[in-house]
């Protein structure tokens, strides 16, 4: 098992790592959809949401890893000095998030393989998908892990930021939807974009990342800060470029397309028809390395948090092996990420599960920013490293933002769940 180790600051051109890796897990098929339709319905007029959500990004993952760096505490520690209720909502939702996320990473990865080679189907795709991702991980290989997430990142942002440059975009339009405006029906459409787009659980697993990386102090604090503004400045170029295809190849031609992870390979079909069958492949290369990037991302990442949960509530030290990578806890979840999801994919979600994984993973992000606010502004964090005024501002918005977001999605998982909608 490999073990994290401190390191000194690195040069500029070095500091891009934990950050893209956060913005790349969080920023999935379903996500690049719900910016397709927003386009789609809206042209550019909620362009302004992505930049906001950008930047409500940017302070949440600020401050979880300032908060980490600060103290040398991971976040579930910090979350535990607020009282055991952080356990009681915390505990259960990891577990019932990673069964339902880890069937749902498997058909999004396993559509564009599927549609690429005309071969297997859709579920032995994603199975396949998640074995080579559990391969990956298992070992915790921290820099062979960096790499491949960067070479995904590289693969999604120039397949969808070519389909935006092949859309030929209108410029004007674009800087008009920088004004705060909301269209008549389009308040979940804002919620969505602001709030949704670039993670939900993935942003707290930020500072197991920096530890990973081996930036473990405060002396980490302004190359982390460099790190996660420029993750989210490519995680806003990426996401610009979605609403620009949206709108331009959609909106422009009035075409429609699917929810879920299937809109994306309608939009392939449209790209095939207008560019060419070359081009229609090339944006499935794409598709593919966002869902692979958010799979993989969740398979490290969360497995990282769990095994921190389960050895704070064994007792164990912060620094013992199980409470770390490559650990018994950390395996234990990457095998439940990968094994038991199989079956919801050829048996589909029971209601009370549906019910369950949409009202707690609704809950995350206003649970992420209260908690980010008792933490960051009392001694369980250094005075020099508590908030600002300007931070708790947008964490307090980011707060109110989520929580209208959340009642949504209650809304909707329980529509769903008792056959409402």
């Amino acid at each position: 098992m490999s073990s994290p180790t401190t390191v000194e600051p690195p040069a500029k051109w070095k500091v891009i790592g934990p950050g893209l890796i956060v913005a790349a897990t969080g920023v999935g098929a379903i996500d690049l959809v719900a910016t397709l339709i927003a386009g789609s319905k809206y042209g550019y007029a909620l362009f302004w949401c992505v930049v906001v959500g950008c930047l409500m990004k940017i302070v949440l993952v600020e401050g979880a890893g300032r908060y980490s760096l600060s103290t040398g505490r991971t976040i579930f520690e910090g979350w535990r000095t607020l009282g055991v209720w952080t356990t009681f909502y915390f505990g259960p939702y990891i577990v019932i998030w990673g069964f339902v996320y880890g069937a749902a990473a498997m058909s999004g990865t396993g559509l564009p393989l599927y549609a690429l080679t005309g071969v297997l189907d859709v579920k032995t795709w994603g199975i396949i998908a998640a074995a080579a991702c559990l391969a990956l991980v298992w070992f915790n290989r921290y820099g062979l892990f960096e790499k491949v997430m960067a070479v995904c990142v590289g693969i999604m942002v120039i397949a969808m930021v070519g389909a935006a440059i092949l859309a030929v975009p209108n410029i004007v339009e674009i800087f008009t939807g920088l004004l705060p405006v909301i269209p008549d029906g389009g308040v979940v459409n804002v919620l969505s974009l602001a709030g949704g787009v670039g993670g939900t659980i993935t942003l707290a697993a930020y500072g197991y990342w920096l530890r990973e990386k081996g930036w473990a102090t405060p002396k980490f604090m302004r190359v982390m800060r460099i790190d996660n503004t420029v993750a989210y400045v490519v995680t806003g170029i990426f996401v610009t470029a979605t609403l620009i295809v949206g709108a331009e190849l959609l909106y422009s031609s009035g075409k429609a397309i699917s929810t879920g992870d299937k809109g994306l390979l309608d939009l392939s079909v449209v790209l095939a028809e207008r560019y060419g069958p070359v081009f229609g492949k090339v944006f499935l290369v794409g598709f593919f390395a966002a869902a692979i990037s958010s799979m993989l991302g969740v398979w490290h990442g969360v497995s990282l948090m769990f095994a921190d949960f389960m050895g704070h509530l064994r007792g164990l030290e912060s620094d013992h092996p199980q409470r770390r990578a490559g650990g018994l806890y950390y395996r234990i979840f990457i095998l439940w990420l990968t094994v038991p999801p199989i079956i919801l994919m050829f048996f589909g979600q029971p209601v009370w599960l549906i019910l369950a994984y949409g009202v707690l993973g609704a809950l995350f992000m206003p649970f992420l920013a209260v908690t980010l606010l008792l933490l960051l502004n009392t001694d369980r964090t250094p005075k020099e490293w508590r908030n600002g005024i300007a931070t708790n501002v947008v964490l307090a918005l980011c707060a109110l933002a989520f929580l209208a977001l959340a009642v949504t999605e209650v809304t909707k998982a329980i529509a769903k769940a008792t056959g409402g909608g």
